[in-house]
């Protein structure tokens, strides 16, 4: 390594507590945790992607009908991924302190909280499709299609939330190939389904956009069994063998809840901040809102590295934090950062020399390949704040700052970017061009902001 790179330069001799490891072992350490998480992550941006290309197949109607239910199913989640957030968090402490049946029971109470908030998600929104679809901007030449997707989704969210929640808690424990391996199967089965179902092959019936609802349904499914299945080895960190009860605790709640209630807080921000956005995006017009959705799936392999990067950084950074050894806590912090540099370089170079290419997987239209095209250039220019960003934000929640990351999100993404979206959309008439502009502001502020709150060490003193 460089002295760029080295470990030395990543901390302040005054902030040192022990021995530092040689830098390779930093980096290899590093590594071997991020690059399941960001295989991961990949994948399943890939897997969006390939389901936004086949369902392409069937004109832009049905590329909007599909694109226009992911923030609101987001914001049903919304809750799942707030305590997820703590379950990562304090198993990652439990880890650290060799605690293994501290680890185990807040899997379990997290599992039981799960299923209780994923049933109540999945009915609202399966009785409620049709006003949160309207709300979220849907039109009235692909809303029946979208209700139909949507509904179908909905049945399948208590086994996504509880797959979710099983695989944060791997995380949280260093076990980051776990999910890998889940996601990679799962997925497989979807693109598979996905196949059969939306264009009808063989036997199997031809149900277009509700053939690629029932194919995510069916992944989602896949994925809850793997993921269940990995707590019956006997041999595993976390398993079901352990004498660690199921009882639910005040103990193993409370440092869930002081982590996910700002999780949550943040969560909601950043959920209805999204559908706002994505709201007044889709209010540009059907040929507008087929080219954000597309451009959208494109930038989301950028982000899928970034958040590889943040799982990794966020379990190391809880894991040392709880081994009280703050100083590697930083040192993996900024080794996630260089990290997420060198990919971001890479990321640009392809979104602004490929980008005629990549738009055009998604669609033969002319007009949203020339307007894509064009939007890919100011995607290409946020890489390196979104990647950079996202990574901070994973440090600051592995250390349970969760109240930070949630005033910064309210701020950035509830406030600024939606009065921006519009201000440009339609006002000042940059249409979807504002749309992507305030995108790129948003995640330079939320990369500076995390920087200077990184920066400071405060997160190093919070307990769980």
């Amino acid at each position: 390594m460089t002295n760029l790179f080295s470990v030395n330069k990543m901390i302040k001799p005054d902030q040192v507590i022990g021995d530092l490891p040689a830098t390779s072992q930093v980096y290899k350490h590093f590594y071997k945790m991020a690059w399941p998480s960001a295989m991961e992550a990949l994948l399943v941006g890939l897997v969006g992607s390939v389901d936004t290309i086949m369902v392409g197949t069937l004109g832009k109607n049905a590329i909007t009908a599909v694109g226009i239910t992911n923030q609101p199913k987001l914001i049903l989640l919304a809750a799942i991924f707030s305590l997820n957030t703590g379950i990562t968090a304090v198993t990652a402490r439990r880890k650290g302190q060799m605690d293994q049946a501290g680890a185990n029971r807040t899997l379990r109470n997290g599992m039981i909280l799960s299923l209780i908030g994923s049933l109540l998600m999945a009915l609202l929104g399966f009785l409620f499709a049709e006003p949160i679809l309207l709300i979220a901007g849907a039109q009235e030449s692909y809303l029946s299609e979208a209700i139909d997707y949507f509904r179908i989704i909905m049945v399948s969210i208590p086994f996504q939330a509880l797959n979710l929640t099983v695989n944060a808690a791997q995380r949280g424990c260093g076990n980051t190939k776990i999910s890998m391996h889940t996601n990679l199967i799962s997925n497989l089965v979807n693109i598979l389904f996905n196949y059969l179902l939306i264009n009808g092959v063989g036997i199997f019936p031809k149900l277009e956009v509700r053939g690629a609802a029932f194919a995510t349904a069916i992944g989602a499914c896949t994925a809850f069994c793997i993921s269940i299945i990995t707590l019956f080895r006997k041999n595993s960190y976390l398993n079901f063998y352990h004498k660690a009860g199921w009882a639910l605790g005040h103990k193993f709640l409370n440092p869930i809840f002081k982590v996910s209630s700002s999780a949550f807080v943040e969560q909601v921000f950043m959920r209805v901040g999204f559908l706002a956005y994505a709201a007044i995006v889709a209010r540009l017009g059907t040929t507008e809102y087929a080219t954000h959705i597309i451009c959208m799936n494109i930038l989301s392999l950028s982000f899928c590295f970034g958040d590889g990067l943040s799982v990794a950084a966020s379990a190391l950074v809880g894991q040392n934090l709880g081994a009280k050894r703050p100083d590697l806590s930083i040192i993996y912090g900024k080794t996630g950062q260089r990290i997420a540099f060198i990919i971001s370089t890479v990321i640009f170079f392809i979104f602004l020399l490929g980008r005629y290419f990549l738009v055009s997987l998604f669609s033969t239209e002319a007009e949203v390949i020339a307007l894509g095209a064009n939007i890919l250039i100011l995607a290409a220019m946020g890489t390196h704040f979104q990647t950079s960003q996202v990574v901070l934000s994973g440090c600051l929640r592995g250390a349970g700052d969760t109240v930070f990351v949630a005033i910064t999100s309210f701020i950035s993404i509830a406030l600024i970017r939606p009065f921006l979206t519009w201000l440009l959309c339609f006002p000042l008439g940059f249409g979807l061009y504002g749309a992507w502009i305030s995108l790129l502001l948003d995640q330079c502020f939320r990369m500076i902001t995390s920087m200077k709150r990184f920066s400071s060490g405060k997160w190093a003193s919070i307990s769980l």
